[in-house]
């Protein structure tokens, strides 16, 4: 008897079965929209002509400038700021430095070193400005040599030494109010000191070894005693310089009774009695002008314009007139002995130079601001 045929059914698995094909209708209307939708944006967008170029491109810089204000207004606010930072502490730094002159008068090297780039004024001499610069420099190097030269050494923190120090503050402002005055009668008397001539000063000193044998011991003594640079020397003798050049000037009956002395030496006077009638030198007029001692290139008590111009006399001989600088003096030597010179000199002092500046001081009365 057969078997009646049984018929296998199929069953999709159940995960199969539940997956969904996706409709490719829906897809398509996506698409199609999609590029309706970009049809009309390239459809609308501006149509750029030579015409139209202009309008566009403002259109696009207005755009732009919501965000270009708000970083042209941080830039204007950083340099707003720091303009404000820089004059607050301009204001602080001259605040500071005005107490420190004027009030404290300072001397440090830090506000020295200000007042020669700042010209702060410590007073005014007539038409002319005195610079805080030239009074610290005038007392500096005089507080520098007490304190570290004299004997004993000066202390400017105890009561004597400030008694003293005030003293030299005086003295200090003085000299340079005196200088200011020096400086206003050369201007109108027409007189001037060069470079050449305070360099060829320096050399006649260095070459009777006064300052030093050579460079190196030339700047430590400037340093040593009076903490100058050879600069400072070199200013500072020329100040000098030029103060005797107007009292030489100005003062011609010194030049005049010189003059007299010097011809009648020429005619054969004596020149021990000449002294003893003419000299202003109370010391050696006695003596017909007789120095008393064997005189060396390097003698620090005799002027080196004198000491130069012994060195080219015989014995017997006399100089012509030679100017020192605060007088004119005829010198002779007497005779020579181991490289020194015995000699004798007749001497006519300058007047003061305050002869000449306090009519001016006088009349244009300082003012001091310290």
């Amino acid at each position: 008897m057969k078997k009646p045929k049984t018929k296998l059914k199929f069953k999709a698995p159940k995960r199969l079965s539940s997956f969904k094909l996706p409709k490719l209708g829906k897809r398509r209307a996506k698409g199609a929209e999609a590029d309706t939708k970009l049809t009309e944006a390239i459809q609308n967008l501006p149509r750029i002509t030579n015409e139209t170029v202009a309008e566009h491109r403002e259109e696009v810089l207005s755009s732009a400038r919501k965000y270009i204000y708000p970083l042209s207004h941080s830039k204007r606010r950083v340099v707003s700021i720091t303009i404000s930072l820089l004059i607050t502490a301009v204001v602080v730094f001259f605040v500071y430095c005005g107490l420190a002159l004027y009030k404290f008068h300072s001397t440090s090297g830090f506000i020295y070193g200000v007042t020669q780039v700042i010209p702060f004024p410590a007073a005014k001499a007539g038409s002319s400005w005195v610079s805080y610069e030239s009074y610290l420099f005038e007392l500096r190097h005089t507080m520098h040599y007490y304190r570290y030269q004299a004997q004993p050494r000066e202390d400017f923190s105890t009561g004597p030494g400030k008694r003293h120090l005030a003293q030299l503050r005086q003295q200090a402002m003085d000299k340079v109010l005196s200088d200011a005055y020096v400086k206003q009668l050369a201007t109108k008397n027409h007189v001037s000191v060069s470079d050449q001539e305070v360099n060829a000063q320096v050399a006649l000193v260095r070459q009777q070894n006064r300052l030093g044998s050579n460079d190196q011991v030339f700047k430590d003594v400037l340093s040593e005693f009076w903490g100058w640079t050879p600069d400072d020397f070199k200013r500072e003798l020329k100040q000098q310089l030029l103060s005797q050049k107007v009292v030489a000037k100005l003062d011609t009956a010194t030049s005049q009774r010189a003059q007299s002395a010097l011809n009648q030496l020429n005619n054969g006077a004596d020149f021990a009695t000449l002294a003893k009638q003419v000299s202003d030198d109370t010391s050696t007029k006695a003596n017909g002008g007789d120095y008393g001692i064997a005189i060396a290139q390097s003698t620090s008590d005799i002027a080196p314009q004198v000491t130069s111009e012994l060195f080219k006399l015989q014995p017997g001989q006399h100089s012509g007139i030679i100017n020192t600088g605060y007088a004119l003096e005829i010198d002779k030597a007497n005779s020579m002995d181991n490289g020194k010179i015995h000699a004798s000199h007749i001497v006519f002092n300058f007047q003061n130079i305050n002869t000449y500046t306090n009519p001016l001081k006088a009349n244009q009365k300082p003012h001091k601001f310290i």
